[in-house]
């Protein structure tokens, strides 16, 4: 039996929300062993003189724990 824990990050990026998430998530990857899943609890924008200048997502982080 396996045990897993979940943890909210905040990610950005200045090109689309799915890159955002791909930065979020290979972050995570970094410090975080035997990630196994995400989900993204929130996403916004960032907007400049009416322009969108940065994406944001709070994801929520799956990995499972070492026995």
């Amino acid at each position: 039996m396996s045990v897993a824990r979940i943890t909210e990050i905040s990610a950005s990026s200045k090109k689309s929300f799915d890159d955002a998430v791909k930065v979020g998530i290979a972050r995570a990857s970094k410090t975080l062993k035997n990630v196994s899943g995400a989900w993204i609890k929130d996403q916004e924008v960032a907007i400049a003189d009416g322009v969108i200048t940065e994406y944001r997502v709070k994801l929520k982080i799956t990995f499972v724990l070492e026995e």
